[in-house]
């Protein structure tokens, strides 16, 4: 599992390889249904786990980019929803493998409804890349540990393509705009090999809380899907109690299960992002810190207003705000890594799980 963390730069560079080039997307995969991409209403995405998680956050960047409406769904239920689809819907499924049994059963249908296909994948040959109409490939390399952490920057990242390939096609962004979101995307992976250099930090951190037994994650936005990875990890790995939750929630219930020595997370926003939701984070912090919580805040560097709040703060270099949680999921990687050896547990084959679900 440490060498598929340390490899995550290598796979978001193996994502956007001959892609994101010359200022503008060039994605040679979708060339079978370009032209039938303009018909295109409405996107869903179907997916499960960790992949689900990159599917949200694809969908805030799709939808400001390219003005389609995007849902998410977990793919195990969205047949049995007995969907609205049509030969104008784009369902773009997601599987690591591209044998995932859920995944593939929805894409069948959804091709037998009408709809349009398109898969990413990084698994030549698989199965759903044979049953979509299209796909993009990661190119992130073997991911051999059953926990996936390369996979999701490699699967945000091709979500990120296809959301400014749309915008191409759409006319939504201006050349000159798309021009400077890939430039952004192209230097992620040396700020992910910046962050990856935090890791005996996090060591240290996972090293005191080996006998945690509950952790909570807050994100808003972006910083959402992040939270449930991080927690996803957690329970993968460490077998400890761990949630997610969008930080708007949290004083709509959950802030009941904040008591004294409770460990949070919080994905702090970018202070630069203009829908200012730093301010409303940096509530949230004062708020469970006020009921005794130890928050752990990953925010960018020079963001100096969360750090009399915190009680450790994760520094994570200046990006784009959309393309923030490829740099800030990387230390919820570690820290799950860490505290699952911490407590002397397998990191590498968590008990009941396989790396690719082949049942339904």
């Amino acid at each position: 599992m440490a060498k598929e963390i340390s490899e995550e730069p290598e796979a978001v560079a193996n994502t956007l390889l001959g892609r994101a080039v010359d200022g503008g997307v060039h994605l040679d995969d979708l060339d079978p249904i370009k032209e039938r991409l303009l018909t295109v209403n409405r996107v869903i995405v179907i997916a499960c786990g960790t992949a689900a998680y990159a599917g949200i956050l694809g969908k805030y960047a799709i939808e400001q980019w390219s003005r389609l409406p995007v849902e998410v769904e977990l793919a195990h239920e969205f047949r049995y929803r007995d969907p609205v689809l049509d030969e104008h819907t784009l369902v773009v499924s997601i599987s690591q493998s591209g044998e995932t049994m859920d995944t593939l059963m929805a894409v069948k249908f959804a091709r037998e409804q009408g709809a349009q296909v398109l898969s990413i994948c990084n698994t030549q040959g698989a199965t759903i890349p044979r049953e979509s109409d299209a796909v993009i490939y990661t190119h992130a390399g073997p991911e051999v540990a059953v926990a996936s952490t390369k996979a999701f920057v490699a699967q945000g990242t091709a979500l990120f393509l296809l959301g400014l390939h749309l915008a191409t096609l759409r006319g939504t962004m201006t050349a000159t705009e798309i021009a400077e979101q890939v430039d952004d995307l192209r230097a992620i992976p040396e700020k992910i090999s910046r962050v990856l250099e935090t890791g005996e930090r996090i060591k240290t951190l996972a090293g005191w809380m080996a006998d945690t037994r509950s952790v909570l994650f807050l994100g808003r936005h972006v910083g959402y899907p992040i939270a449930l990875e991080g927690a996803l990890k957690l329970k993968e790995l460490a077998y400890i109690h761990a949630e997610g939750f969008a930080a708007g929630e949290l004083k709509h219930g959950p802030i009941a299960l904040i008591e004294p020595g409770q460990i949070v997370f919080v994905i702090v926003p970018s202070p630069r992002d203009p829908r200012s939701l730093h301010a409303k984070v940096v509530s949230n912090i004062q708020e469970i810190r006020a009921r005794g919580a130890r928050v752990i805040a990953i925010a960018e560097e020079g963001d100096a207003a969360v750090l009399p709040f915190a009680d450790e703060v994760l520094h994570i270099p200046l990006a784009a705000p959309l393309f923030e949680p490829l740099l800030a999921v990387v230390p919820l990687h570690i820290f799950g890594m860490e505290l699952a050896a911490a407590k002397g547990l397998d990191v590498d084959q968590p008990r009941n799980l396989a790396k690719s679900v082949t049942v339904e």
